[in-house]
Order: structure tokens, then C-alpha cells, then sequence
């Protein structure tokens, strides 16, 4: 059995907690300063609340970063620093959406500390029913993070070189969160011209499973929308990075942000009304963009 600490007690994070216990490890978690949502998570998954992260830091030999991307870096500051002070050489594991250069910039500074640091990426649902995500690992001493195999997550090293892992989940998600944007803004801009109905129509026609995606993946954009906009930046500062184009996923923050600006981003996941019609959510996607937009001017 061994002893993980998982930072971010969100719809994922405390998804992969609830798995580890049930696969016999010990979870522990720091929720100072965090949600009465997060803490109810928590003590849902069976992790154990410490006072500190010096205090995580000096009983896991694995931390597990799970977070919105924009935290990110924030977040592995405060247990940088936190490394130096419990003088801890536990294993910094940052699963969170980013770039390869903002992986290496943050392992740059938990090895600087004394910590040992894996760049990872998630793919897939929070983990339940025996269904497992897919932890893409790379850098340095992988098989450290052999006893986690199985437990909600299925390990796929990568290659030696931080930055890897998160560049697998930069592409794919430049693919399946790119692609939901890009039928929503099809739909916003078919409302703007008052052509939905019609759009509709020959869409179920001629591209029935495009339609059909959109008409799943559309109102599934609100309540994560919020945490998707850091996501889309992070992969367009890739393609930056890359000299490639990056329009496509600036734009998509665009879409993100529009819908967090609904009354729909109110609700998360397990809250979300998803009746709403369709048109109706269009709607409101398409005026808070343009709203967005015309300020922006």
C-alpha cells in the first residue's frame, strides 16, 4: 500500500481518489481554503484532510496534481515551496492540462527544491465502474508510479522527456474539445442568421453523426466550460510554440468563455439540467459571445 497525496478535489480528482482507496491506498489530501463542494468530494472519495502541505509532503510518497490549468502553476509554487521546507523527495506528478514548456518550467522548480517530478496527462471521464482513465506519464523513474496501475487509472509511458505526456494531451484535446467548439460556433452562427432550423435539417440529412455530436456535445460545454478556457490557452501557446497555427483554440477559449457567461455554467456536472432544447442553449451561447466580443472592441 501506498501513500498518495492528491491535490484538487474536483470532478476528476476525487473521482481518482475514490478509486486509489478502493484499490488499498492511502489518500490524503490538503483542503485549506477550499469549497464546501470540494470537502464533501472528499470525504465522499475517502481522503484524509491534513493541515498543510508540508504535512502531505512528509507522509506521501506520490502527489497527485489534478486542477484546472490556469492553477496549475500557482498551485506548484505553494508545494515547491513546500518541498524545500518538509525537505521532502516525494514525487511531484502534475496531471493537469498544459503545455509541455509550462510541465518543464513547473518541474524545473519542484526538482530545484528537492522534490522528484513526472509529467503526466489525463484522457477520459472520471474514472467509475470499473472504467478506467488513461494516465500518459513521462520523464524520469516511471516505474515509481507502478503501484497506481490499475486503480482507476491505466499508465501509458510515454518516453523519457518531461513534456511528452502533456503533449499527448495537448493534441488530443486540440481534437475533441477544438472539435465541440467548432459545432457550436457553427450552430451560434446559424442562429445569428437566423438559419438554424434550416442548418438543422440538412445537417440530420447529409451529416447525421456530426449532427448528432453536436446535439450531445453542445449543452455538455456549460458546467465544465469555465476550466476549459485555461485548457484551449494552454494548447494554442503549444501550436505557438510549435510555429503553427493557434487561432483555432483562441477562439475556442472564445466559445468556453461565452458559455461560462451563461446561466447554464451555474450547475456542475452532476447538477446539470441537460433538457434544456437546443436552440435555447444556442441562444444563449450566441449572445454572450457577442456581447464578449463587442466589449472586446
Amino acid at each position: 500500500m501506498s501513500t498518495i497525496g492528491i491535490i484538487g478535489m474536483g470532478g476528476m480528482g476525487h473521482r481518482v481518489a475514490a478509486e486509489l482507496n478502493e484499490g488499498g491506498h492511502r489518500v490524503l489530501t490538503c483542503l485549506g481554503g477550499r469549497s464546501d463542494l470540494s470537502r464533501t468530494r472528499a470525504a465522499q472519495a475517502g481522503a484524509q484532510d491534513v493541515d498543510s502541505l508540508e504535512a502531505l509532503l512528509e507522509e506521501a510518497q506520490i502527489i497527485l496534481s489534478i486542477m484546472p490549468p490556469e492553477d496549475a502553476a500557482s498551485s506548484a509554487a505553494r508545494i515547491s515551496s513546500a518541498f524545500k521546507t518538509a525537505g521532502s523527495n516525494a514525487y511531484y506528478v502534475d496531471c493537469n492540462a498544459i503545455a509541455p514548456q509550462t510541465s518543464q518550467d513547473i518541474g524545473a522548480g519542484i526538482v530545484a527544491n528537492g522534490g522528484r517530478y513526472i509529467d503526466a496527462g489525463i484522457i477520459g471521464m472520471p474514472p467509475q465502474n470499473g472504467q478506467r482513465i488513461r494516465l500518459f506519464i513521462s520523464g524520469p523513474d516511471l516505474d515509481a508510479l507502478s503501484p497506481l496501475d490499475g486503480h482507476g487509472l491505466d499508465l501509458k509511458p510515454v518516453g523519457p522527456t518531461i513534456g511528452q505526456a502533456s503533449g499527448i494531451k495537448m493534441c488530443y484535446a486540440a481534437l475533441t474539445k477544438g472539435q465541440m467548439t467548432l459545432h457550436a460556433a457553427i450552430l451560434m452562427l446559424a442562429h445569428s442568421l437566423d438559419l438554424l432550423g434550416p442548418l438543422s435539417a440538412e445537417l440530420e440529412l447529409s451529416q447525421n453523426d456530426a449532427w448528432q455530436r453536436m446535439q450531445f456535445t453542445t449543452p455538455f460545454i456549460a458546467p465544465d466550460s469555465g476550466r476549459w478556457v485555461g485548457e484551449m490557452n494552454e494548447i494554442a501557446a503549444t501550436f505557438r510554440a510549435a510555429h503553427l497555427p493557434a487561432g483555432f483554440h483562441d477562439a475556442a477559449a472564445q466559445v468556453f468563455e461565452a458559455a461560462a457567461a451563461t446561466p447554464l455554467a451555474a450547475a456542475t456536472r452532476e447538477t446539470a439540467d441537460f433538457s434544456t432544447p437546443l436552440s435555447e442553449v444556442v441562444a444563449l451561447y450566441t449572445d454572450a459571445c457577442q456581447t464578449a466580443l463587442r466589449r472586446s472592441r
